[in-house]
């Protein structure tokens, strides 16, 4: 029988073929692309096995050709860092800090060069500093203003967020922030309806204490801006951060009430029941009612993909042609890929569509003897079913969960949510009701979010897991398949094993006398994990931007669990500069550490002070100070923990920022105390640091650069690379390579890893042949 052409071995074969172009460096040329359009069009659109195939074809085409398009909507490498004088409408809703505005831009007209930014999306941020303030930039308002624009860039880390992907799937043309705030002007007021989900978002902040508006105005609008880190570590270890914002159970509680009221309005209207039977009329007030609300949540891509669901069941009704749920998912899953190939970058595409696929397959043998058993077996399978995903995209699994939404879902879902969209209901005839609506939602949320909170306390109520393997996720979907087959199915606890390389993976630890230095990509800034065959020590902790993310929480963290570090024996904070120490709380804060040891002068209360002299050794391998003396003052820079690593013969040197002064007394050190394999580049390849006495000291193979891209102090500095050019010493830097992971012992010096190389995607900026530099070789000559 031959698959039908919207069926599901269809839709599967459509994804498929979109999912392996997410994987390729680089993408096929247009023309190509186009040809094999057409092929697969051509063979979907005949009758037989050869279908799906079809379908494939359309798929990486499509995937191929979206994926230029986008690219091809950022801005030129070369002109990053540029200034431009250009107009545009404000998208969505900004978000305001104390002393900055972050908001996108859809720009509408601009002058020079950048006139071909017109119809783009920027993402722009809007800096003051005292005794300045910041404007009201409303939502749909139309503004001119002189800004300073990047070509979007992230950092690449393991188990890090990847900024590129993201501005790919989101078409973000560029990055930057407004230059010149006080020649800034508004063209137009707000308008439209970014405008109308601010004001609402106003209307119910007012209504509210802030304690309770925070959730109203994210359940009901999807307004999430009111919620702080603190609210959303209680979600996540809750297991309730999908339904805090607008989610597709929302779209489809609001398609319920339109069903209702089509059912209402043909009652009301008995003259025209002939012509409108009554399962038309209550199709068509579900889809109208679905599609306000996903207008009113800013079209996010869970409730549009739950709205095209909708639209499929219904339309089929209105055709008098019903179809199944499993129909209408592949239904809506060829129709979201057709319409943008993209989205399978987000993790809510795989989410929502898993969790309904999930839900179709078992639904059938759910106990239908009441109503609690069938819902806690749908929780089950949602649970067991989502688990590797969960683990492949947030490497963190909530123990209390499965539990917590047993309660949470229908508290929210059938009580919350429904009188906060009962308030918006009643706003436009009265203020009272809508008023009493919220109020009630929100004092039913605050008495939710009390015991979330207790939950949340549980120190082991959130679980951290090392980054999985893609095969440990595909191994983890078959025993998730096999678990839920119907009763009696024969080898269910084989299959159970299945999941342990998912939740207890083998780790890639270095042996006795070997050791591994994973140095991170903080941008402008320096961490570095140490790892033996039982410890690790993490070398400095990235900065805490004033203005920004803090990289101890955003990046250290994230990489440190994704190596499967549960506990740091120590941690060196070789000085107090921000780049180096400023996430180091933040560290300390999500990681038991043993010990912090710091500088004198600088170190704070529990910390200890390092100094020449101090040294241990771990698992065969040899931890020593070499700076600074005793009683040597704080100086900054100069003071850094100078920290050398060796083991069986082979050596690496963690200088921090060091100056030439403090290098001149290490030169001096005996050979054997001086030398390195490997050399952290001081002070980030500044002029001030990397002396020739220095490097001649030191003699490394190999030098690492902690540098961020385009970074703003012009590092490494060219005179530095000559230095290391006429010692031929192979540089590899962060802004090229990313995360860099090297493996230290007997076998001398092993560039494990350079992310930015060895992960090649299409969407990342990546330099083939290692640093960027003309210096040396990417691989250690000894």
């Amino acid at each position: 029988m031959a698959p039908a052409p919207f069926g599901l071995a269809v839709a599967a074969a459509l994804l498929l073929g979109v999912l392996v172009v997410q994987g390729f460096a680089q993408l096929p040329p247009w023309p190509f692309a186009a040809l094999l359009v057409a092929a697969g069009a051509w063979l979907w659109s005949r009758p037989g096995a050869a279908r799906p195939f079809g379908a494939a074809l359309v798929g990486l085409a499509l995937a191929s050709l979206h994926g230029q398009a986008a690219m091809a909507l950022q801005l030129p490498a070369e002109r990053s860092g540029q200034g431009a004088t250009l107009e545009g409408r404000i998208l969505g809703l900004p978000v305001g800090e104390v002393d900055a505005v972050r908001f996108e831009l859809r720009v509408t007209a601009a002058q020079g060069d950048a006139a071909a930014l017109v119809g783009r999306r920027l993402r722009l941020g809007w800096y003051t500093r005292p005794p300045d303030t910041l404007p009201v930039i409303e939502p749909g308002s139309v503004w001119r203003f002189e800004v300073r624009l990047r070509t979007p860039r992230g950092l690449v880390n393991p188990g890090g967020f990847d900024f590129e992907r993201r501005a790919l799937e989101q078409r973000i043309a560029a990055t930057g922030y407004v230059v010149k705030p006080d020649q800034a002007r508004q063209l137009l007021p707000g308008t439209g309806l970014d405008h109308a989900r601010s004001r609402l978002s106003q209307r119910i902040a007012s209504a509210l204490p802030p304690s309770q508006a925070r959730f109203v105005t994210a359940l009901a609008l999807g307004d999430t801006r009111g919620l702080s880190d603190d609210d959303w570590q209680v979600l996540r270890a809750t297991g309730l951060t999908h339904l805090i914002a607008i989610s597709g159970f929302h779209v489809g509680l609001v398609a319920g009430f339109g069903a209702l009221l089509g059912q209402l309005l043909h009652r009301a209207l008995p003259g025209n029941r002939s012509r409108w039977p009554r399962p038309q009329v209550t199709a068509a007030g579900a889809l109208l009612l679905a599609a306000a609300y996903t207008a009113l949540a800013g079209f996010a891509l869970p409730t549009v993909r739950t709205l095209l669901m909708i639209a499929v069941v219904l339309v089929a009704r209105l055709a008098r042609r019903p179809q199944g749920l499993a129909e209408a998912l592949a239904f809506a899953l060829i129709a979201v890929l057709l319409a943008d190939p993209l989205s399978v970058l987000a993790p809510g595409f795989w989410l929502s569509f898993l969790g309904v696929a999930w839900l179709a397959w078992c639904l059938p043998r759910l106990h239908a003897g009441n109503v609690l058993v069938p819902f806690v077996q749908a929780q089950g399978v949602a649970v067991l079913g989502l688990l590797p995903l969960s683990v492949w995209f947030f490497s963190q699994a909530s123990l209390p969960g499965p539990l917590v939404n047993l309660v949470g879902i229908p508290w929210i879902s059938l009580l919350v949510v429904p009188l906060a969209l009962a308030g918006m209901a009643m706003e436009p005839f009265s203020d009272a009701a809508a008023n009493a609506c919220w109020q009630a939602s929100g004092q039913l949320m605050q008495w939710l979010w009390i015991a979330l909170e207790r939950i949340a306390a549980w120190p082991p109520a959130l679980v951290w897991l090392p980054e999985p393997s893609l095969l440990a996720v595909a191994l983890a979907m078959a025993a998730a398949f096999w678990l839920l087959l119907p009763r009696g199915t024969p080898g269910k606890p084989l299959a159970a094993l299945l999941m342990l390389p998912l939740l207890w993976p083998a780790i890639d630890r270095p042996s006795q006398g070997e050791f591994d230095l994973v140095l991170l990509d903080v941008g402008q800034g320096l961490s570095m994990l140490v790892r033996t065959q039982h410890h690790d020590l993490l070398y400095d902790a990235g900065p805490a931007v004033p203005r920004g993310l803090d990289l101890g929480e955003a990046v250290v963290l994230p990489a440190l669990r994704a190596h499967g570090v549960r506990r740091l024996d120590a941690m060196v904070l070789s000085h107090g500069d921000n780049d180096h120490a400023g996430g180091g709380d933040a560290v300390v804060r999500g990681m038991a550490t043993a010990r912090v040891l710091a500088p004198a002068g600088w170190a704070r209360k529990g910390m200890t002070v390092c100094r020449t002299g101090q040294a241990w050794t771990w698992d065969g391998v040899t931890f020593s100070f070499l700076h600074p003396t005793p009683h040597f003052p704080y100086l900054g820079n100069q003071s850094s923990c100078v920290l050398r690593v060796e083991a069986n013969g082979t050596s690496a040197l963690l200088p921090g920022d060091i100056g030439r002064h403090v290098e001149a007394r290490l030169a001096r050190l005996p050979a054997l105390e001086a030398r390195a394999d490997v050399l952290l580049v001081p002070h980030h390849g500044s002029d001030s640091s990397s002396s020739l006495d220095f490097i001649a000291a030191v003699r490394p193979s190999l030098g690492l650069v902690a540098v961020g891209h385009q970074n703003r102090f012009g590092l490494p500095k060219p005179i530095v690379l000559d230095r290391y050019q006429r010692y031929r010493v192979a540089l590899l830097d962060t802004a090229h390579s990313g995360a860099i992971h090297l493996r230290l012992g007997p076998g001398g010096v092993q560039v494990r890893q350079r992310m930015r190389q060895d992960r090649r995607r299409y969407w990342r900026d990546a330099v083939p042949g290692g640093s960027g530099y003309a210096v040396g070789s990417p691989e250690p000559d000894r």
